[in-house]
């Protein structure tokens, strides 16, 4: 079988996503943060105060993935953990100064990652691209059977 003209579309937008991922990583490291301090900080400014479970559910992670980032994040005076008074099995987070904090320099490097990943693209092709993905996703989800 002859190799293909061209790279399978899987395989670029899985680079692609890789180099992507990668340089987001980096650029919330510069900033003092990572991706999923960063998916638990935009959780908690959603919902000022929210119990683990839901905050696990809304950043996509694991219960006990989520106990070492926000173990973590309160020994470095982020977030504070506290018993639901009206559940006692449920721990309450909240931002703290320091957190809201980290969140505006996650905010700004996330913003500027994003204007450095639309360089050199008009709100067209972004548009496009937006579409394509979707329709590449649902090409693979059960939806798209």
């Amino acid at each position: 079988m002859p190799a293909p003209a061209i790279a399978p579309i899987g395989v670029v937008l899985s680079r692609t996503a890789k180099t992507a991922s990668r340089a987001f990583d980096q650029a919330l490291a510069a900033a003092g943060g990572s991706q999923p301090v960063w998916q638990i900080l935009i959780s908690l400014k959603t919902s000022p105060v929210a119990n683990q479970r839901e905050l696990a559910d809304a950043v996509g992670i694991q219960g006990a993935t989520l106990t070492h980032h926000l173990n973590g994040m309160e020994t470095a005076g982020l977030v504070t953990r506290r018993r639901d008074p009206e559940n006692r099995r449920v721990h309450l987070v909240e931002l703290t100064e320091d957190g809201e904090a980290l969140f505006h320099r996650l905010a700004s490097a996330a913003i500027a990652h994003d204007k450095r990943m639309r360089k050199g693209l008009s709100e067209a092709e972004i548009a496009t691209l937006a579409d394509l993905l979707h329709r590449l996703a649902e090409n693979v989800s059960n939806g798209g059977h």
